[in-house]
């Protein structure tokens, strides 16, 4: 049917309601992006402070074995630890890392040694000795570090990773992980039962220096206030253009 002379047929673009109701959930979940960024700085913040005051505490007796499940990840990690112990010969679990967030003495990939260590009642500790370069990964660039009896070891109690999407799974072959599991290396070379908890090892340095044990320091970015104002701003800049074009389609409706 052909239109009447002098009109114009005009495309008619997307509704006012599906319009602000598409705007509200957008800026919706923007402004709960937002608040979500500023949970996490708070969470950010008390990690900070909890591990800055723990890390400069002085190294306090290792809990005995009767005591460890009670311990946990919220209350006693990044805790000061000292203990006597044997490691275990010739047992070693390699875990891969391009670096690290608490070691900046640590430059370039490599590996983080962990290996069992016996306390002196049979119980089992698995400890992280440190970090070896890529050319140090075969045990025998290294034998002179290995302990031979009891040491006084110094570390930092520290909680198993969890797997995430994109961890890669463990090398077999290659004795190569990367994810620290305690439980999972101790299955995997039958280890026995050990400790809920690993220690990242400070001191002694082994002879030779390798592995490289280390401090642990804090420096872990917060920049999640900038994230949050990111995500409010563009909440704020998604209403700016949802009112410019609503202020067009009434200024141009016809009277």
């Amino acid at each position: 049917m052909a239109g009447r002379p002098g009109m114009t047929k005009t495309k008619s673009g997307p509704g006012v309601v599906v319009t602000t109701l598409t705007v509200l959930v957008c800026v919706a979940f923007l402004c709960g992006l937002g608040v979500w960024q500023l949970h996490r700085k708070v969470w950010k913040e008390n990690l900070i402070a909890a591990m800055t005051e723990r890390l400069t505490q002085t190294p306090q007796p290792l809990a005995p074995p009767s005591d460890w499940g009670n311990l946990t990840q919220g209350n006693n990690e990044f805790r000061r630890v000292h203990f006597a112990a044997e490691f275990l010969p010739g047992q070693e679990a390699l875990v891969y890392s391009a670096g690290s967030a608490l070691r900046t003495d640590i430059e370039g990939p490599g590996y983080f040694v962990f290996a069992p260590a016996r306390l002196s009642d049979g119980s089992v500790v698995v400890v992280d000795r440190g970090f070896v370069p890529v050319n140090r990964k075969d045990i025998a660039t290294r034998e002179a570090s290995v302990p031979k009896g009891p040491i006084d070891v110094v570390g930092v109690l520290r909680w198993p990773e969890t797997r995430g999407m994109f961890t890669p799974a463990e090398e077999v072959k290659g004795n190569v992980w990367f994810l620290r599991d305690p439980a999972a290396m101790s299955a995997k070379d039958h280890w026995g039962s050990t400790a809920p908890f690993y220690v990242d090892q400070e001191a002694p340095a082994p002879p030779g220096g390798w592995p490289k044990p280390g401090k642990l320091e804090v420096h872990l970015p917060d920049n999640h206030l900038q994230y949050a104002l990111t995500w409010f701003g563009l909440a704020a800049g998604l209403i700016g253009v949802y009112g410019w074009w609503l202020f067009g389609r009434v200024r141009n409706r016809p009277l």
